[in-house]
């Protein structure tokens, strides 16, 4: 049963991204806010289909805690592809710092890149850093929220990896407030099994934070503490 349901969801989420991809060139003219408002009637609609077909829900818990008056900075857990999908539906227009690779994957990438990703080669040491600076200044000029996994890739339940100093690095230099976000998708959508685990993700959204007078180690620092001390106050496991 629940590979049907995993078939169904795949199914849906190919025709969702098919049809969003192919009207892409409609939206091209308009601004990038407009662009990511579009990308995001996308993620609501995979993330009904997921609870349809997987019954797999959300619960949010900070809203409150996302600024109505300004945009900023998000270093968040990284788990599963869920929450790639789920906080476009949750937080204002984003764009993220990402694989450069993940825009070559046919029509999923596409769509990708029309949300003006920052797209780096993980390769590329500073440069790639730079990059993550001076393009990530940009997008929050632009009013835009900007998304990144300080842990760089998905990680298991229960595995932690150490946290990138990029994200870090772009509050100090940039003076933008920053979000921390966690959740347990994995629990539910791991990053490799086929099928999904029925049940209730829960996302949280900490307070945001100023990085004035702080380092960038010292960002990275309160945001690494924060996310798993509440990772382990809502896994499942």
């Amino acid at each position: 049963m629940l590979a049907l349901r995993a078939i169904l969801f795949y199914l849906g989420l190919s025709i969702a991204t098919i049809l969003v991809v192919g009207l892409s060139p409609l939206a091209f003219p308009f601004a990038q806010r407009l662009r990511s408002k579009y990308i995001s009637l996308w993620a609501h609609a995979v993330m009904w289909w997921l609870k349809v077909t997987c019954n797999l829900t959300i619960k949010v818990e900070g809203r409150e805690h996302i600024p109505a008056d300004s945009n900023g900075i998000i270093l968040a857990k990284h788990q599963s592809a869920w929450e790639t999908i789920a906080m476009q539906t949750i937080f204002p227009p984003q764009t993220w710092v990402l694989k450069r690779s993940l825009l070559l994957i046919p029509v999923f990438g596409w769509g990708l890149a029309l949300t003006r990703p920052i797209a780096i080669d993980r390769t590329a040491g500073k440069k790639a850093l730079k990059q993550v600076i001076d393009q990530g200044i940009a997008r929050l000029q632009q009013g835009l929220w900007v998304v990144i996994f300080p842990e760089g890739t998905r990680t298991s339940p229960g595995e932690q990896r150490r946290y990138a100093i990029g994200g870090a690095m772009l509050a100090e230099k940039s003076g933008y407030p920053v979000v921390p976000v966690c959740h347990n998708a994995g629990e539910f959508w791991s990053k490799q099994a086929f099928t999904k685990k029925q049940g209730e993700i829960t996302l949280v959204i900490g307070a945001p934070f100023s990085p004035a007078g702080m380092s960038a180690g010292e960002i990275n620092e309160r945001v690494e503490q924060w996310i798993e001390s509440t990772y382990q106050r809502i896994t499942t496991l």
